[in-house]
């Protein structure tokens, strides 16, 4: 199984995102690479994810789904970047294959 640590940004702003078989993304499987996927319960509200809310009216508090993976990079370099670990997650996204390596439980 594949779990991706929060993506921490240099704001402060964090999110969850994750991809695999059982997560709305695309494609649907769990070795990638993926052009969308599954963000979850930012630590604030973010006007760049709020067309794919699940629950726009609890923006920390929901699933975004099918968020393409441009998008998370636009809401991460809007925050002023991430840190290795916020990088890795995105190579993994993009790439899958053996980028997934360090992310399997």
């Amino acid at each position: 199984m594949i779990v991706f640590p929060r993506i921490q940004c240099a704001d402060g702003f964090n999110l969850s995102v994750q991809a695999a078989g059982h997560c709305y993304c695309e494609p649907r499987n769990d070795e990638g690479p993926w052009s969308a996927v599954e963000v979850g319960f930012p630590s604030e509200r973010e006007e760049l994810l709020m067309e794919f809310a699940e629950s726009p009216s609890n923006p920390t508090g929901t699933v975004y789904g099918w968020v393409p993976v441009e998008v998370i990079s636009e809401v991460i370099a809007k925050r002023g970047g991430t840190n290795a670990a916020g990088a890795a997650v995105l190579n993994a996204l993009r790439n899958g294959g053996v980028f997934l390596d360090r992310f399997r439980e």
